[in-house]
């Protein structure tokens, strides 16, 4: 095999097709687009996507459906012995922001129980599960909203 005898595989590559070039060539006359009508005309042969020719489009047709909340993939989950890491005293928002707990896009917090708590915490402004709210104030922490 030698560089000057490489060909694409056969069928790999068509020559593209030469339309107006006389009848001979048998896409001369209308090339390929018929006789009138709007796919005939120069630039008038699209038609916006889901458009039907003036009856009632599909996606109008069926209802809407459900609901997606926005803040749903915002919402952060803060486990209990992760907590524990942290000095005892006041946790809010900035202090898990600034412990690197939670991500800066988070809008939302929750504080989950899962591990125990062993230092006194008073939390402010965030989210709080009944499991978590329980092991926190035996603990002699509080929770204000």
């Amino acid at each position: 095999m030698r560089l000057n005898t490489l060909k694409p595989a056969e069928g790999a590559r068509t020559e593209r097709k030469r339309v107006g070039r006389g009848i001979g060539s048998g896409l001369g006359k209308t090339a390929g687009r018929g006789h009138k009508g709007q796919y005939a005309r120069s630039g008038k042969g699209k038609v916006k996507p889901g458009f039907e020719g003036g009856q009632m489009p599909l996606q109008r047709r069926l209802p809407k459906v459900g609901f997606r909340s926005l803040t749903a993939k915002d919402t952060v989950e803060v486990l209990l012995y992760q907590l524990d890491k942290l000095q005892a005293g006041e946790v809010d928002f900035a202090a898990l922001r600034a412990a690197k707990l939670v991500p800066a896009n988070a809008r939302k917090i929750k504080i989950v129980k899962k591990g125990d708590v062993s230092k006194a915490f008073v939390l402010k402004g965030l989210t709080v599960t009944a499991g978590a709210r329980a092991a926190i104030e035996a603990a002699g922490g509080r929770i204000e909203e």
